[in-house]
């Protein structure tokens, strides 16, 4: 069933939706050569990070672990499917055929017809996050479209075209970062709150349930990677204007909450 996504913001209460814009634009930063010089992320000493990196939090301090008799455990091996791969440190350059990405969404999907249940879990079934494929660096063979931009369509098991008029350029440039050379990645998997459907029903709530549920999608989406002999790579650096002006969207509805590089 499709409906008006405008549907949503008449059981969306206007002080719910500022308060969680602003709460959420707290994460956000501003990535651009005028201002290198001037922003940083943390002021951390590069020894105490390295000695702050890594770590478990142990609870109990105060019982020795000679005494106690609780049995070790044992990780999964290399080659298991579910033992996931490193994320990717530079994407070679190589070029995927369309059939690769439609393998790759094939998780996301709706289970059956006879269901609006998807391959990950959400909470109340809402299903707030969209997702946008950017073939980066047009290195996509047999790409379906003019626009570098599909949006998925989850139910319907298939891809939408964006708007052709967006500047590929411009959000490509958004996408990969400037002052980190990661290669050539080919694809990136843009995972955006729907904020209107993620509040509509759980107020406050329903944003950190998008959040689980972005994050299930891309560890799913990294496991079916390394199934396909692909190479991932979950990306935060990023400033969100930047992407939804892009792509033609509305920053106050559409939130990017994580890019996935794919190569």
């Amino acid at each position: 069933m499709n409906i008006s996504h405008d549907e949503y913001l008449k059981f969306t209460t206007p002080e719910v939706m500022d308060e969680t814009l602003a709460f959420h634009a707290k994460g956000n930063y501003t990535i651009h050569k005028s201002i290198q010089h001037l922003s940083t992320l943390h002021h951390i000493p590069a020894k105490d990070l390295e000695s702050l990196t890594g770590n478990e939090l142990k609870l109990n301090t105060l019982t020795s672990s000679n005494t106690n008799k609780i049995p070790s455990l044992a990780p999964l091996p290399t080659a298991h499917p579910l033992h996931r791969s490193n994320s990717c440190e530079r994407f070679k350059k190589r070029s995927l055929h369309f059939n690769m990405v439609q393998e790759l969404l094939a998780p996301l999907l709706v289970k059956s017809t006879s269901t609006y249940k998807r391959g990950y879990p959400s909470g109340g079934a809402l299903y707030p996050i969209e997702v946008f494929c950017i073939n980066l660096n047009d290195t996509i063979e047999q790409w379906p479209t003019e626009s570098d931009a599909l949006h998925l369509l989850a139910s319907s098991r298939t891809l939408e075209a964006h708007s052709p008029s967006i500047n590929t350029t411009q959000l490509i440039a958004g996408i990969t970062p400037q002052n980190i050379d990661i290669g050539s990645p080919a694809l990136a998997l843009i995972y955006f709150i729907y904020l209107p459907k993620a509040l509509f029903k759980y107020r406050y709530r329903g944003y950190r349930l998008s959040l689980m549920e972005a994050g299930s999608m891309y560890m799913l989406t990294d496991l079916r990677c390394k199934e396909l002999h692909l190479e991932s790579r979950p990306w935060s650096g990023y400033t969100d204007h930047q992407i939804t002006k892009s792509l033609n969207l509305n920053p106050a509805l559409f939130l990017p909450v994580c890019i996935q590089l794919i190569g």
